[in-house]
């Protein structure tokens, strides 16, 4: 017979979501237990966000040295590889998660190791290889927080090859001579980028455009430094087969095409994490979940949440943590009966309403693309009328940071309200330009005010005065 605890708040999924929930939830007073099949931490932690920035990283630096007069004079050599790999794998505490566990503990969240599903009104079971081992009944709610699954393409002979997912990239600790990459996303992307700078013999094959949801401008200045990185970029194209032959995985393009490489990366987007969960008995789909602000599971009564990629609106760590951190607050506000369970106001601490219109974003290519808000189509599509007003990034900051800096910029403005709801930024070192931006966005900040927003000489951020300056101000 199967053990049976009692607790508040059951979280299923100990990623970077499934976390914060259950700390909010902690935080407020409650109790909770976080149920996790793999490592607390989540992909994020070890085989995405983290490992794939540090591999990222030395060659970026790399690159920002050698384009600095008087610092490229002192490089001589190129990247060391297994020094690469050294650091990539410090950040994943060695696919060990002993202080993710450590950090559960200490912050008084229980911990349950296991697959999760729903068998009941909160009530879920866990189980192993030998059976279900727990039950669990949650007081006031359960959360899915668990996550999302690679996607592969109906592609004749994949599935008789021995190819990479993106996980399985992030955590290599060889680099292939020669890697053939499908996908033009931002994970596609930014492998591709990483293993040209450590060694492979790079082709890119996507679908659609590279990076189809950026600017156009801002994307070109990627496509320019993989292909000066070596990248083969092959857009618009389909492939047709794949195949292994002598030792290779064979790519077979339109035309009679052939592409040749020793590992193939598959990295062509990713689905939330539903399978398996229970929802069907639910009368829930899980190929796709409805929330609302704060989480909440449309269909299930009051007690079901989902945040993250689990709930399918932004697949990106930081929005899912803020989801989480809104849901938590939710669930123990309605726990203590301060709030309801209807649609929670917007900008409060339950709604997670910068996921509609503030969502901030980085390809971390060299050179990067830092996005927030609105682009001037999406903001058509709600029936805004907007003006675009863009510009090179070419301030005394951008020619200090680099020599022959190239970069780009652009602002969307909400005219009948006369406030900025996007801004892009693309060029070397530009993230640490995005969150300016979130704010202006988020803030919904008058262009008038904005403009007593001085920035800092000289530092490329005044960039932002040049927006301003050639919007009208």
């Amino acid at each position: 017979m199967a053990e049976s605890l009692e607790t508040d708040v059951v979280v299923i999924g100990a990623g970077a979501a499934g976390e914060n929930a259950a700390g909010r939830v902690v935080q407020a007073g409650l109790d909770a237990i976080l149920v996790e099949t793999a490592l607390v931490g989540g992909e994020c932690s070890y085989w995405a966000c983290m490992p794939s920035k540090a591999l990222l990283r030395p060659g970026a630096v790399l690159a920002e040295v050698k384009a600095v007069g008087g610092a490229r004079e002192a490089v001589t050599g190129s990247l060391d590889v297994s020094a690469v790999f050294r650091r990539r794998n410090s950040f994943t505490s060695d696919w060990d998660d002993a202080g993710q566990v450590k950090w559960v503990k200490e912050t008084g969240i229980g911990l349950v190791r296991g697959r999760a599903r729903i068998s009941g009104e909160r009530a879920v079971d866990v189980s192993d290889d030998a059976g279900v081992h727990l039950s669990i009944t949650a007081r006031h709610a359960v959360v899915l927080a668990t996550g999302s699954a690679p996607v592969n393409p109906p592609l004749d002979g994949l599935a008789g090859i021995d190819f990479w997912g993106t996980a399985d990239a992030a955590s290599s600790q060889e680099v292939p001579r020669r890697l053939l990459v499908l996908g033009g996303g931002v994970a596609g992307t930014e492998l591709a980028q990483a293993y040209a700078r450590l060694g492979s013999e790079v082709s890119l094959v996507a679908r659609h455009g590279l990076l189809e949801s950026y600017p156009r401008s801002a994307v070109d200045l990627v496509a320019k430094a993989l292909e000066a990185d070596g990248v083969k970029i092959h857009t618009n194209t389909s492939a047709e087969r794949v195949f292994e032959e002598s030792g290779a995985v064979v790519m077979e393009l339109p035309g009679g095409q052939f592409l040749s490489g020793d590992k193939l990366l598959v990295a062509t987007g990713r689905r939330p994490a539903l399978q398996g969960l229970g929802l069907e008995e639910l009368g829930l789909d899980p190929k796709g979940l409805a929330t609302d602000d704060s989480g909440l599971v449309a269909g299930a009564g009051n007690w079901l949440y989902a945040v993250g990629d689990a709930a399918g609106k932004v697949l990106l760590t930081h929005q899912g943590k803020y989801e989480a951190r809104a849901a938590g607050a939710a669930i123990a506000a309605r726990a203590k009966g301060e709030i309801g369970f209807g649609a929670p106001p917007p900008w409060s601490p339950y709604a997670a309403t910068a996921d509609s219109c503030a969502v901030p974003q980085v390809v971390f290519t060299d050179p990067e693309i830092a996005m927030v808000g609105l682009s001037p189509e999406q903001a058509g599509e709600r029936g805004i009328r907007v003006s675009e007003t863009s510009l090179p990034i070419s301030v005394a900051g951008s020619s200090l940071f680099a020599d022959g800096y190239e970069g780009w910029a652009q602002m969307v403005v909400d005219e009948d309200r006369s406030v900025p709801v996007g801004f892009t930024f693309a060029g070397p070192g530009v993230a640490e330009l995005l969150h300016a931006a979130t704010i202006a966005v988020t803030g919904q900040v008058p262009l008038d005010r904005l403009w007593h927003a001085v920035p800092a000489y000289p530092t490329m951020s005044e960039v932002w005065l040049r927006l301003l300056e050639k919007y009208g101000l």
